[in-house]
């Protein structure tokens, strides 16, 4: 059976650091958020020159590009942790570098679409993932980066992690 709805986190699911990314999610419907996310960068996404997508406002900063992987990168990442709690599994999962990830990430060869295809296949991943999650697999933790967190506080990491970088986009590089 379908889950319609998985609730906000409580805050003694997942570690303080987090706040930061699930207050920026301004509902308790999480696959809105995701599908509304989803609207939002692709809309500022297909606006943007590939002049713009290749910016970066700072040396040592990321491009919109990269920016765009990297978000990929941790829905990826979040998404597998929480299949793995979701399924009982207790063994600690490591943290990642994402400044590791990202100049193997070949950002900057690939089209606008190519990204905006990929990401549209991992975001409709994620979200029939998540409409399959019970609200009994939604409250089960894990430990990830050596901290508990919860299958659903991963859920509403996403959007918010992916809100937070909208606004740096916005904020830096618009």
């Amino acid at each position: 059976m379908e889950q319609k709805n998985i609730a906000r986190p409580d805050t003694n699911e997942y570690a303080p650091y987090y706040q930061t990314y699930i207050s920026k999610v301004n509902t308790d419907d999480l696959i809105g958020a995701l599908k509304n996310g989803e609207k939002e960068l692709v809309q500022l996404m297909q606006s943007l020159s590939e002049e713009k997508l290749n910016y970066r406002y700072a040396e040592g900063k990321w491009t919109i590009k990269e920016i765009i992987i990297h978000l990929m990168d941790v829905e990826r990442v979040f998404t597998c942790r929480a299949l793995r709690f979701s399924r009982n599994d207790k063994t600690p999962l490591p943290g990642f570098d994402e400044d590791e990830y990202i100049p193997a990430s070949n950002a900057s060869q690939r089209s606008l679409q190519s990204l905006l295809d990929e990401y549209h296949a991992l975001r409709r991943s994620t979200i029939e993932f998540y409409r399959n999650v019970t609200p009994e697999m939604s409250l089960r933790t894990g430990i990830a980066n050596g901290k508990e967190i919860s299958v659903r506080a991963l859920g509403f990491i996403i959007p918010g992690h992916e809100g937070h970088h909208l606004g740096v986009i916005k904020e830096r590089y618009l």
